[in-house]
């Protein structure tokens, strides 16, 4: 039994039994939750992950990424219902990803979705993916609104005031990059491949994090905003200049980025924290991070050290529910459900999305809609 499911079992009182599915990027995933918003339990959680479909190119291939959510979705599912010891029937509501992601991706699981709750005579609920990460600790702590929120993954960064379901305030985010891309292209860059963030804090472990002075970016500017693009431009010139690199030098060069990125968090996560009364008029019950960047330790340990500072509690839900996973879309659906706040079953899909519509847009808009 995995870490999440170990850590989320606990007696639940099962008015709801939700099978959610998780298909915005490079992992099929699909779970079962039962129960009631703060009291869920894990019945099963079956990811396929498509690291090696992706290798290669050193990132995700929208399009290797949708056949392959189409290939291997229908057993994923079949697995995850065996998993849990139920049947579709005993499904009381079908929850789907609908953004944001790539569009390949998330029409497979939508559209699957809808389908196997069509087949069941059950509700759909669309889920916004973000909602599904910042509601994570809530599945696996219980933890009371409101909550400060670290979303650190692959396609965003940003600090958001969670004060219930659908009442979300985004405190800052990034302005260019995301925090795991600038893992992924720092790792590109250095030769260690695909999935960056991995492979960049173990070759960290050897490496000498004072070397290299890179800049802390925008910690003189007020507010929670972050930036990774200028110390990605740092990153490529210490390379260059250091070239031809050796071991010891990627290792030097790994942890010092990972060093700077943890500093500019942690500056950022003490304003988020100080601005979060101001916003929601209220302490916040805890420090939570989320999101696939979470799951590196000298980052976890930095946003520790705030919320000890800010005398609150510090969460980091277990690591296979930091990155994507179809129990946080699940859950998503309990919390929305009960609240009266979950989307129309016609909800169209959309790869942009931000958690907080009412925020001034960070990354500029197209057609498709805001980016952040």
């Amino acid at each position: 039994m995995s870490e999440a499911l170990e850590h989320s079992k606990r007696p639940a009182a099962a008015e709801a039994l939700v099978l959610g599915i998780e298909t915005s990027c490079d992992e099929c995933a699909v779970a079962v939750v039962s129960g009631t918003p703060g009291q869920a339990a894990i019945r099963s959680d079956v990811i396929r992950s498509q690291v090696d479909l992706h290798a290669h190119f050193g990132g995700v291939v929208p399009e290797i990424a949708a056949r392959a959510h189409a290939d291997t979705i229908e057993a994923v599912a079949a697995a995850a219902l065996a998993e849990a010891g139920v049947v579709l029937s005993d499904i009381t509501a079908v929850a789907a990803t609908i953004g944001p992601g790539l569009l390949g991706g998330l029409l497979v699981g939508a559209t699957f979705g809808k389908a196997a709750a069509f087949g069941a005579g059950v509700p759909f609920v669309p889920v916004n993916h973000l909602e599904g990460h910042v509601l994570t600790p809530r599945l696996t702590h219980g933890i009371a609104f409101p909550y400060c929120v670290a979303l650190l993954s692959g396609g965003h960064a940003q600090f958001v005031a969670v004060a219930g379901p659908g009442q979300y305030h985004r405190l800052g985010g990034t302005i260019d990059d995301a925090a795991g891309e600038a893992f992924d292209k720092t790792a590109k860059l250095l030769g260690l491949g695909y999935p960056g963030g991995p492979a960049v804090e173990e070759a960290a472990r050897s490496g000498d994090p004072h070397r290299f002075d890179f800049p802390v970016p925008l910690q003189k500017r007020a507010g929670c905003d972050l930036s990774f693009s200028g110390l990605k431009t740092a990153v490529r010139l210490a390379a260059q200049k250091t070239a031809p690199l050796t071991d010891q030098d990627v290792a030097d060069i790994c942890a010092g980025f990972q060093f700077t990125v943890a500093r500019l968090l942690e500056k950022k996560a003490r304003r988020a924290m100080d601005a979060f009364a101001e916003v929601v008029e209220a302490a916040p019950s805890a420090l939570v991070t989320v999101g696939g960047v979470a799951a590196n330790g000298v980052i976890r340990a930095a946003l520790e050290r705030v919320a000890t500072r800010a005398g609150a509690p510090f969460i980091a839900p277990p690591l296979a529910l930091c990155t994507d996973n179809g129990a946080m879309i699940a859950y998503a659906a309990i919390e929305t459900e009960a609240a009266g706040t979950a989307l129309a079953p016609t909800a169209r899909v959309r790869s942009r999305w931000p958690l907080d519509g009412e925020a001034a847009v960070l990354l500029g808009a197209g057609k498709r809609g805001a980016k952040g």
